[in-house]
Formats: C-alpha cells, sequence, structure tokens
C-alpha cells in the first residue's frame, strides 16, 4: 500500500481522532460541559457570519444571547462566555494530545530534515568528515522563556502526557477517564504565578522531554557520525530564562535565582537516579556491580540532601572506569546504556540549563556606580576618590587588580543591593554546580 501524502495522513490520524474524541468530551456527565458543549457551535456559526458581515464583536455576541439564550440575565451570560472559554481550552488540550500521539505517523521520521537524512547525504557525497568538522564547532542553544501564558499548570501536562499514550495504544477505558479528569481539572489558579512557579512549570518540559531528546539526538550523533567516539564540543544547549531574567521580571530576585539553580539542579540528578537505578538491573556483572550501586546511593544522598562526597568530576570518572570495565571483561554488555548517561552528564552537568542572568546593562551601570560612590564615602580602600574623573583606560586598570569584599550593609539602594546580591548568587550557583 503507497504511503498517503502528508495532509491525508494528519487528517486520518489527527482530525479524524479529535473529531471522534471531541463527542466523547460533549457526553461526559458534567452539567455544565453538556450545555457548554451543545451551544458553542451555535456561537462558533453565529459568529463566523457575524465576521462575514463585518460586524464588530459586541453586537455578534448579543446577537448569538437573543437569538439561542434570551432569558438569560447578563450574569449568567458572562457565566456562560467564561465556560466558553474553559470548553475550548481543554479541547486545545485535547488535540495537542491527539498530535503529540500522531506525530510520528504524520511525519517522515528519517526524511529530509532530520539527522539520519543529513548523514545519509553527507556519506554518499563523500562528506563525512567535513560534517564532523561542522559539529565540532556548530552550536545550538534552545532558550526558555519566562512567560505565564506560555505553558500548561503541572497538572494539565500531566494529563496531557497520560492522555497521548492512551490515545496511542487506543485505550478507551483510559481516554475517557483522562477526558473527565480534564474537565474538572482547573488551569488556573487564584494567584497569579510567581517567578519559582513559572521556572517550575518549565523545568517539567526539561525533566520529561528535553532530558531524553537531547540525549537521544547526541547518542545519534556520536554513534552515527562519529563512531562512537567522544565529542568535546555539546552540540546543544538550553538557555533559561526564569528565575534570572530581571528585564522580563521585576519581581526576580536574588533569593529566587538560588531556588531556581538549586531545583534545576536537584531536578538532573533525580533524572540521573532514575538512570542509575535502571542501569543497577542490568549491571549485575563482578567489578561493576557495588560501583553502581555506590553510585545510585550517592545520587540519592543529593536529592535527599545528606552529606556526599560525589562531584560532577567523580561522577563522570566513576562511570567511565564501569564502562572500560564493561569492554574489558564482559563483552560491552549494556554499554551503550552507560554511555548514553556519558552523554547526557557532558550535556547537562550538575546545572541542566544555563540560567540567564539578565538586566539592561544601563542599569548594572547606575548600580555600579552608586555601589562606588557608597564604598568612597565610606573609606573603604577599594576604589580611589577621583576614580569617576579618570580615564577609562585608568579605570580598567585599577578594576582589573581589585581586590576585597563589599560590605553589603553600607548599600541602601534595594536595587543596587540586589544586583549585588545577585552577583554573590552566581558565585554561589557556579560553586555548587
Amino acid at each position: 500500500m503507497p504511503t498517503q501524502p502528508k495532509l491525508t495522513r494528519f487528517n486520518q490520524n489527527v482530525l479524524s481522532k479529535y473529531q471522534i474524541y471531541n463527542s466523547i468530551f460533549m457526553t461526559l456527565p458534567f452539567d455544565t460541559i453538556t450545555k457548554t458543549g451543545a451551544l458553542l457551535p451555535l456561537f462558533h456559526e453565529t459568529c463566523q457570519k457575524g465576521f462575514a458581515n463585518q460586524d464588530n464583536p459586541t453586537t455578534i455576541v448579543e446577537r448569538f444571547f437573543e437569538k439561542y439564550q434570551a432569558r438569560r440575565s447578563k450574569e449568567s451570560q458572562t457565566n456562560l462566555l467564561f465556560r466558553f472559554i474553559q470548553y475550548i481550552e481543554r479541547q486545545v488540550v485535547l488535540f495537542d494530545a491527539i498530535e503529540d500521539a500522531a506525530f510520528p505517523v504524520v511525519n517522515n521520521m528519517d526524511g529530509i530534515g532530520t539527522l539520519r537524512s543529513l548523514k545519509e547525504t553527507a556519506s554518499s557525497e563523500n562528506k563525512l568528515e567535513t560534517l564532523k568538522k561542522y559539529l565540532e564547532k556548530f552550536k545550538v542553544r534552545i532558550v526558555l522563556t519566562a512567560h505565564p501564558t506560555q505553558f500548561y499548570p503541572g497538572s494539565v501536562l500531566g494529563i496531557i502526557t497520560d492522555l497521548s499514550e492512551a490515545i496511542r495504544t487506543n485505550d478507551l477505558l483510559q481516554i475517557n477517564d483522562l477526558l473527565a479528569q480534564l474537565g474538572k481539572t482547573p488551569f488556573f489558579k487564584d494567584k497569579k504565578p510567581t517567578p519559582y512557579d513559572e521556572a517550575v512549570s518549565l523545568i517539567w518540559y526539561l525533566e520529561n522531554v528535553f532530558y531524553k531528546s537531547f540525549g537521544t539526538i547526541y547518542d545519534y550523533i556520536q554513534q552515527n557520525i562519529f563512531d562512537g567516539k567522544h565529542i568535546d564540543n555539546d552540540i546543544i544547549n538550553i538557555g533559561f530564562w526564569p528565575g534570572g531574567d530581571r528585564d522580563g521580571n521585576p519581581f526576580v530576585t536574588p533569593e529566587i535565582t538560588l531556588k531556581v539553580a538549586k531545583r534545576l539542579r536537584e531536578t538532573v540528578i533525580k533524572n540521573y537516579y532514575r538512570d542509575a537505578r535502571n542501569l543497577r538491573r542490568k549491571l549485575t556483572f563482578e567489578g561493576v556491580e557495588q560501583r553502581i550501586v555506590y553510585l545510585e546511593t550517592e545520587l540519592y544522598k543529593i536529592i535527599t540532601r545528606e552529606k556526599t562526597e560525589l562531584t560532577l568530576e567523580s561522577f563522570t570518572s566513576e562511570l567511565k572506569e564501569i564502562k572500560q570495565t564493561i569492554i574489558d571483561k564482559h563483552q560491552s554488555l549494556y554499554v551503550n546504556e552507560v554511555n548514553s548517561l556519558l552523554n547526557k552528564i557532558h550535556l547537562f552537568g550538575f546545572h541542566f540549563a544555563n540560567l540567564d542572568i539578565r538586566q539592561d546593562s544601563r542599569k548594572h551601570a547606575l548600580f555600579f556606580n552608586d555601589m562606588v560612590n557608597t564604598l568612597i564615602e565610606s573609606g573603604s580602600p577599594l576604589f580611589p576618590k577621583n576614580y569617576h574623573d579618570l580615564s577609562e583606560k585608568t579605570q580598567i586598570q585599577i578594576l582589573s587588580k581589585v581586590k576585597g569584599e563589599v560590605d553589603l550593609s553600607l548599600i541602601k539602594d534595594e536595587e543596587t543591593l540586589k544586583a549585588l546580591k545577585t552577583m554573590k548568587a552566581i558565585k554561589t550557583i557556579q560553586t555548587t554546580n
């Protein structure tokens, strides 16, 4: 049977399933869902006709209520419009889940634009060495930005994940339960999310999507393009704005920056711990088993905040020795799984993502000058009294040699104090990671 065109595959595997599952969603035994689901198509039709006539939104909405819901009070009308939004939000989630489940069917996972296609093209044109040299220098950063409207709450993300899996296996009973759960789960909280809340929501993607997918991409490049050899370049990494971007969110504080960095570290350690547990069940060989048990135990200590001497360097070193022992004494059994964990450590370290500490440089200039003026007034020897009158070249020479610690209790301006505390937070994060 010939492969269907992409649009046909989309209609069969996404659109048709959406229409079927959406009809199930409309028949759930919740009064508000049933009534809203019945009225929404009528509202849609009214909007389409009004838009074609170039009517304004107020006229369109009023016409809908006059025709179909004339007895409703103003408050009841507002409530219905709000329920329309709630219902459509859940339809979007349903569509997302179906599209996720059908992605490898709708798209050619080995076609043009994929790594496999790139590698095959380079091989056929005898340009594999050129591709290697390019990949040794090439780097791309995926930046996760901070905005509360860009993501679902964690509870909804979990439903999408479970729903995608149930749709992939056509588990109708599970799909029905998840749709009911979706109908009952709130999408918004009463309080506006803090910068830390935004960070936690985005870390969900790091933990459940990027950790695995980036590892898979890197494994493929190493095994199929570099013939299993180590690549010094990490090729792909992640920039992370929530908790660090003060331009985007003035509520970001040094304390939140430290808290987000800590959460990133804990999350990637949890992922390493899961991988180590899986390896423990496989690496039951002499000279290997106790070493992987040790790593699993030490990673767990980090998660539970117990004292441990495990560092990024010792973790990597121990895994490399385990890998070599497997190669030398155990016919390379499960060596790819060990190597895959080593690659993830190379990609994510103990930091998971590069926390971007961002703020307008003009503000930094203000904060720096305020700090210098405060230190001069306090009689501190760190800066000469005529510092601001010196040439730029001389100022740079002084800055390159200055040593000491700023007494933060002298700083009176709140924003200057935040900036300086953020600088201290950066050093703390780098030392910890």
